[in-house]
């Protein structure tokens, strides 16, 4: 006979990150702040996006951005030029930030004058997907040179997302990068998938998610 037990730690986790996110959500819905998750691989394009999209808003909303790294604070010297207020989260080594570390981050970015929060989270495909950060809305960013099968190898990254953002379409004649087909996995993956192709260099489609954003950022703080 055994005698030791099996503890599925992991399991446990995830169900103690839950419970904090949606205590999180509950209070950022009493401050009347909306929380966007944005998550995307290294190089995908999320700050200059982050800039076109903070240029869009910023004579809308308060808005206030984290910005998530193992190390370093190039991305928040780069959003605090935007004019946004801006905090630099760093994770000590890990790949993600789960809610316990979102609170504290927004604690340090103090939402009391926030009507549109943002968190930049680490770029990966992996871990980010894996834990609720208390977001109102999960947003991705998925660059042309990445390929159109990446939601064949990440399915959970697509299926947790409320938006794809697929940038630098000005590059799609240099790459073997079928929109289409790419398209078809997400939806496949989750038919409710909001999918606009942007250019975050030239612009490009930054109005139609600049129109999605304020749509949920008006709702949710009504």
């Amino acid at each position: 006979m055994e005698g030791y037990r099996v503890l599925e730690i992991k399991q446990s986790v995830f169900e103690n990150n839950d419970r904090e996110a949606d205590k999180l959500r509950e209070q950022l819905k009493q401050e009347k702040t909306f929380l966007l998750n944005l998550m995307s691989s290294p190089g995908s394009g999320k700050t200059t996006t982050l800039k076109a999209t903070i240029a869009a808003l910023k004579d809308e909303f308060r808005i206030g951005v984290m910005e998530a790294d193992i190390d370093s604070d190039v991305d928040a010297a780069t959003i605090e030029k935007t004019g946004a207020k801006v905090i630099q989260l760093h994770t000590g080594g890990m790949c993600h930030l789960d809610a316990g570390m979102t609170r504290q981050g927004l604690q340090g970015l103090d939402t009391a004058d926030i009507d549109f929060a943002i968190l930049e989270n680490i770029g990966n495909l992996v871990c980010p997907a894996e834990f609720d950060t208390g977001a109102v809305k999960n947003a991705m960013i998925l660059s042309v040179p990445e390929g159109h099968d990446k939601p064949l190898k990440y399915p959970l990254m697509f299926s947790i997302c409320d938006v794809l953002l697929i940038n630098k379409i000005d590059v799609l004649p240099y790459f073997d990068f079928d929109i289409e087909a790419c398209k078809k996995y997400v939806l496949r993956l989750n038919p409710n998938m909001k999918i606009i192709p942007i250019c975050a260099r030239t612009g490009e489609g930054i109005d139609e998610f600049a129109q999605w954003l304020r749509e949920h950022i008006t709702a949710w703080n009504a």
